[in-house]
């Protein structure tokens, strides 16, 4: 199967959680800049879940620029990815017009670690539909340091969260810090594996 539908179908979903997202801030009722300030909290937890989200998305877009093809498992892995980016929304919500509580911000780190082991489940999908071996994927991955760090770190957080909410958010932002520098893993592998065939092309 080819990946388009799979590719634009998930750029809607995405597009539309950062739009639901945005209409959560509401408009702050006063004309003064102090009427701003009960809207801080819910401000923050936007920048968060929007730059996590983006992240989502520049890494999905470029691991599909390296797959192939996808297949039924691919699909249902894309979508269970989906399930979890579309509960982002709520979390932020809850997390950020409650005042960053305990259990909501524990609840906002859960999700985003099954986001995380979401994705994590689409890149094995993804390598397992095109074989380890000549998987441009999996080539890229390597060991995946940074993706094992994550996961080990929103555990932390999640549990942090329920006792030190502000180091909880901390470690959220480390992660999306450690994420936003952009990930050239995949980009490289794509761009050099034209020229790799070429090579074996002319060596035949």
């Amino acid at each position: 199967m080819t990946k388009s539908r799979m590719e634009a179908f998930s750029d809607g979903v995405i597009a539309i959680l950062i739009t639901i997202m945005v209409l959560e801030l509401g408009t702050p009722h006063g004309t003064q800049l102090s009427d701003l300030a009960p809207l801080v909290p819910v401000f923050v937890s936007y920048v968060l879940s929007f730059v996590n989200i983006g992240i989502y998305w520049n890494n999905h877009h470029n691991l599909l620029q390296a797959a192939k093809h996808v297949d039924g498992a691919v699909l249902w892995a894309n979508m269970h990815l989906l399930f979890w980016l579309s509960l982002v929304p709520f979390a932020t919500a809850w997390m950020g017009e409650n005042g960053f509580p305990p259990v909501a911000v524990a609840t906002y780190g859960f999700v985003l670690l099954m986001c995380a082991v979401a994705f994590t489940l689409l890149v094995l999908a993804l390598v397992a539909h095109e074989g380890r071996q000549s998987s441009t994927i999996a080539q890229a991955i390597g060991r995946d340091l940074k993706g094992r760090v994550s996961l080990v770190a929103y555990v932390v957080g999640t549990v942090v969260a329920l006792a030190v909410p502000a180091m909880a958010l901390a470690i959220y932002v480390a992660v999306a810090v450690l994420w936003f520098v952009p990930d050239r893993r995949f980009e490289r592998q794509v761009v050099h594996e034209p020229h790799d065939h070429a090579d074996h092309a002319a060596g035949a």
